[in-house]
């Protein structure tokens, strides 16, 4: 509420030099005007202090959203509100638009002075707030882990200290971005640039103090976090969101020669992987070797796994143009899944039905076997076959990240075993409150995020925490060539409508408006153009794209 009074108050600021320059043009004239344009002035910025977030978005930012609103205050006001108050229909003309050119002139300049007055005084407040809550007083709190579960705490801790509470909260990741995964294995196609995912934790959580580095260890007797930079943080309340890792439960040369799925890295890894096998079968002659060259395998049908295959298959047959020397039916793509079906999380309808879209398409699949071994060129299943091949994706197993080991937490989100400290997101098994565990999905993990930081403020004002409860709202899987499946509260969608679904749900969930807009592009120059096949790595020295 604080920003949109301050809104307000840049907003009517503002309106003082620029209604003095529009008088000056005879566009505001006796107090009905100033009176009328006072008005505007104060629904801008009320506008601006709700949807720039002050000093959050810097000085650059804030003035352009100031500038973008001027603008729609002049199509709202000027050249839509104003014609039906003088009983004429808006014709949205150039001829209409022409002669209220000065008042857009006025209102992007008044939007662009209350962006500007808007961030400075937004920027003292927040200094003399900080200065106000002296560190001494407050309640140190850390945060290990910037996913979505410790972003989102993050984010829910610096409202409850606008709203009062005492806190000072420190998040430390290895890693300066939260990371949108969800759309993980568009990277890996090309579809997406991999920038394009990813929020920085700065910008994501603007008044949270941020480290970048990894934690060594936890010392939960003394209160300590140590990283391995040598740096100690001590904290009242400790708040794990390491999240998860990949599991290969030990099977021979799974580690060491397949592909994860986890982070920007590997998606980027995997992107440059499959061009490089593709330049080197477009000129190989060997047939054992081309079928190892463009043979495709991936472990594990869940989401990650059935949205990898098929978006792979979508690079290499939209680029396959480039390669004159593979024809279109040599590439092999084939998912193993231990399960009787792909896709456990969906119902049985909607899982038969993406089976099937991939089968059509071409996708191979091995059910109710394992992958047991894996090689640099083939891939060993359980009733021994063998499949040659030099890529191997895995995303058959995760387990949560080994900061502490194991840990379960009750259904306050606290950690069992270790006092002030809690745990959210795919490090932990919480329990769900009628039986069983909440699943390790991004929805949980942001509600899990703002539930554990309502619960510390809870703690920390002598309150109960509660229990945390939450319901799956829906599930959205991308198949490739526009076609989805989504069950969205108990409703069935399939093919382009579910398509259309998972990129508008996802695509309102990214972490900004920059964000959204460079994801749209992206999306939109793909359906226009072909992936781009320049490969932006340099060849690994233990490269499995060596012919024979």
């Amino acid at each position: 509420m604080e920003q949109l009074g301050w809104g307000a108050v840049a907003g009517l600021a503002a309106a003082l030099p620029v209604g003095v320059l529009m008088a000056t043009q005879h566009m505001v004239t006796a107090f009905p005007g100033w009176l009328a344009f006072a008005a505007y002035a104060l629904v801008i910025g009320v506008a601006l202090g709700a949807v720039a977030r002050g000093t959050r978005q810097g000085l650059a930012m804030t003035a352009s959203a100031g500038v973008l609103l001027g603008a729609l205050g002049w199509l709202a006001f000027s050249l839509t509100l104003e014609p039906l108050l003088h009983g004429v229909l808006p014709t949205w003309s150039a001829v209409a638009a022409a002669k209220t050119y000065p008042e857009l002139v006025g209102n992007v300049l008044h939007g662009a002075i209350t962006g500007l007055l808007l961030h400075f005084v937004v920027g003292v407040w927040t200094m003399k707030e900080r200065v106000r809550r002296a560190p001494s007083e407050r309640t140190k709190i850390v945060v290990v882990g910037g996913g979505f579960a410790g972003v989102a705490a993050a984010q829910r801790f610096e409202r409850l200290v606008l709203r009062g509470a005492k806190l000072d909260v420190t998040l430390v990741s290895d890693s300066n971005f939260l990371l949108f995964t969800p759309m993980l294995a568009e990277v890996a196609s090309g579809a997406l640039e991999p920038a394009h995912i990813s929020a920085p934790i700065r910008s994501a959580a603007a008044h949270t103090t941020f480290l970048y580095g990894r934690v060594d260890r936890v010392d939960s007797v003394v209160r300590e976090v140590v990283l391995e930079s040598g740096e100690v943080l001590g904290y009242d309340h400790l708040v794990l969101a390491v999240g998860s890792v990949p599991h290969t439960f030990g099977l021979p040369g799974i580690a060491e020669h397949s592909f994860p799925l986890k982070n920007l890295a590997d998606a980027v890894a995997l992107r440059n992987h499959v061009l490089r096998l593709l330049e080197a079968a477009d000129r190989e002659t060997d047939p054992r070797t081309r079928r190892e060259l463009l043979t495709f395998v991936v472990a594990g049908a869940g989401f990650a796994g059935t949205e990898t295959i098929a978006e792979l298959f979508d690079l290499v047959h939209g680029v396959s143009h480039y390669y004159p020397g593979i024809a279109p039916e040599e590439p092999r793509f084939v998912l193993v899944h231990a399960g009787d079906r792909i896709l456990p999380e969906l119902g049985p309808e909607l899982a038969a039905y993406s089976m099937e879209r991939l089968a059509a398409r071409g996708i191979e699949h091995r059910l109710k076997l394992r992958v047991t071994e894996a090689a640099e060129d083939l891939v060993r299943l359980e009733n021994d076959e063998l499949i040659a091949t030099r890529t191997f994706v895995w995303t058959a197993g995760n387990k949560p990240a080994s900061l502490v080991g194991a840990l379960t937490t009750d259904t306050a989100l606290r950690a069992e075993g270790m006092d002030n400290v809690w745990a959210v997101g795919d490090c932990a098994r919480i329990p769900v409150v009628d039986g069983g565990f909440h699943p390790p999905t991004a929805q949980h993990a942001l509600r899990q995020g703002k539930a554990v930081a309502d619960n510390i403020a809870a703690v920390v004002a002598g309150r109960t925490p509660v229990e945390f409860r939450f319901h799956t709202i829906g599930v959205l899987v991308a198949l490739g060539h526009r076609t989805a499946a989504a069950e969205i509260r108990g409703r069935r969608f399939a093919g382009l409508v579910a398509w259309l679904l998972w990129r508008g749900i996802y695509l309102s969930k990214l972490p900004g408006v920059e964000k959204r807009l460079r994801v749209l592009f992206d999306w939109t120059l793909d359906l226009v153009f072909p992936r781009d096949i320049v490969v932006t790595s340099a060849t690994p020295r233990k490269s499995k794209v060596r012919a024979r």
